[in-house]
C-alpha cells in the first residue's frame, strides 16, 4: 500500500510532493511500531456535533497493564493530560491512551477505567490512572453537550488495530482546526539504524493550533500568502488566532530510560516549529512519548512477600550519547504528521454555521515551486 494515501484515498502530504527528511517505516504511521495499535470513533450528528475520541494503545489490547517507559512534557499549559503526576512518579504508563474534546476529558476517563475493569479485572482491582488528553474543538462542535459517552471511549479502544490509520476529521481530530485550516489526526513515522539493530519511532498528533500567518511547508511561509477564506478571524468570533491546542504521543521500540522518554517528548515542540507555529498562550501543547521495549520492567503493583535475591528491575538502554538519531526522528515525524493531518482533510461546517476551509493544495504547491 502506499503511504501517499490514507485507507480511504484520501492525499496525505507525500502525495503532494513535499519533501521530507528521513526514512518513514511502511505505513508511515505510529502503528509502524511493533505492537501499536490506534483506533477512531468519529462522531458528526446533525449541525452541531463534530467530535469523537482517538484510543492508542502502546502494546495493544492484550498487553494493557504491561509498562511501558513514559515521559511527558507541556510546552505550554493551556491544557489537560491526565494522569501524568503518576508518570512523572514511576516513569511508567500501563493504560490505553485517549484523546478527545476539552469537555469530553472526564467521560472518556470514566470509559478507559469501564473497558478496564471489564477486560483486565485483575489490573483494575488495584487503581486505574488513565491518560486522557485533549485539545478544543468548540467552534465546529456543540462541546458542552454530552454528546461524547464512556461507551465511545470503550468503542474506540476495541477498535484500535494495526496499519494504516485514516487521518484528518477522525477521532478525537473530527472538529478541530489548525492554522486556520481543517485540522485533526495526523501520523508519521521514522525508522532509526543502530548499529545491528533497526527501531522505528511514531508520532501521533492531534493538531489544533497556530495561527494562518505562521504556517510553514518545507521552510516556506506559505501562510502568509493564504489569508484570504480565513472564517475563523472573519467573523466576531471569541478565540485569537492560534488559540486550539496540540496533543502528541511519540512511541518507539527503541529501549529507553524514563527520563529518555521525556528527553524524546521535549523535542516535539521542534517538530511543531518546523510547520510555524510559536506556541501561543491560548494553545495547551502537551507531548507524550513511550518505549514498549523492557517489557516486565517498572512494575508497581502491590507486592506479595519478602523481596528476593533475583526481585530487581533490568532495564536496556540506548546510551546517552548516542540518543541524537532519535531526536532527529521525533522532529522528522511531527512535522510530517502536522501536515498530514491538513493535507489529507476536507472543509467542514459545524455549530451555528461555522465554516473551516481545508488547505488549498493547488495553491501551496504553487507556492512551493
Amino acid at each position: 500500500m502506499s503511504t501517499d494515501t490514507t485507507p480511504s484515498g484520501r492525499p496525505r502530504a507525500r502525495a503532494l510532493g513535499i519533501p521530507f527528511d528521513g526514512t518513514p517505516g511502511p505505513w508511515n504511521a505510529v502503528t509502524d511500531v511493533p505492537g501499536v495499535e490506534v483506533g477512531h470513533v468519529t462522531l458528526v450528528e446533525g449541525e452541531a456535533v463534530r467530535t469523537g475520541v482517538t484510543a492508542l494503545l502502546p502494546r495493544g489490547r492484550d498487553a494493557v497493564g504491561t509498562p511501558c517507559a513514559a515521559g511527558w512534557y507541556s510546552l505550554n499549559g493551556n491544557g489537560e493530560m491526565t494522569g501524568t503526576t503518576w508518570i512523572e512518579e514511576t516513569g511508567a504508563l500501563t493504560l490505553p491512551v485517549c484523546i478527545t474534546n476539552t469537555h469530553a476529558v472526564g467521560t472518556v476517563h470514566r470509559g478507559v477505567i469501564d473497558w478496564a475493569a471489564e477486560r483486565h479485572p485483575a489490573l483494575a482491582r488495584q487503581w486505574l490512572l488513565p491518560v486522557v488528553a485533549e485539545t478544543w474543538d468548540g467552534y465546529l462542535n456543540d462541546i458542552n453537550g454530552p454528546h461524547v459517552r464512556a461507551e465511545h471511549a470503550v468503542t474506540a479502544i476495541e477498535a484500535a488495530t494495526r496499519g494504516p490509520l485514516e487521518e484528518g476529521s477522525v477521532g478525537g481530530g473530527t472538529g478541530m482546526n489548525c492554522y486556520g485550516f481543517k485540522g485533526g489526526s495526523g501520523t508519521a513515522s521514522r525508522v532509526v539504524d543502530y548499529g545491528p539493530d533497526r527501531y522505528t519511532v511514531g508520532a501521533l498528533v492531534q493538531a489544533n493550533f497556530g495561527d494562518r500567518r505562521e504556517l510553514t511547508i518545507a521552510g516556506t511561509p506559505v501562510g502568509r500568502h493564504l489569508l484570504d477564506d480565513n472564517p475563523m478571524e472573519d467573523t466576531d468570533w471569541l478565540a485569537p488566532g492560534g488559540a486550539g491546542s496540540v496533543i502528541v504521543a511519540i512511541v518507539t521500540d527503541a529501549p529507553l530510560l524514563p527520563g529518555q522518554c521525556k528527553a524524546l517528548a521535549r523535542r516535539v515542540p521542534i517538530g511543531l516549529g518546523r510547520t510555524g507555529t510559536t506556541g501561543g498562550h491560548f494553545s495547551g501543547d502537551i507531548f507524550l512519548a513511550m518505549s514498549t521495549a523492557n517489557a516486565g520492567a517498572l512494575a508497581s503493583g502491590f507486592p506479595s512477600g519478602e523481596p528476593t535475591a533475583d526481585d530487581y528491575d533490568v532495564m536496556r538502554s540506548i546510551p546517552w550519547g548516542r540518543i541524537d538519531r532519535f531526536y532527529e526522528a521525533v522532529v522528522q515525524a511531527v512535522e510530517e504528521a502536522v501536515l498530514n493531518a491538513l493535507v489529507a482533510n476536507t472543509g467542514m461546517t459545524g455549530r451555528d454555521g461555522h465554516r473551516t476551509p481545508a488547505l488549498p493544495h493547488d495553491r501551496v504547491l504553487s507556492l512551493l515551486k
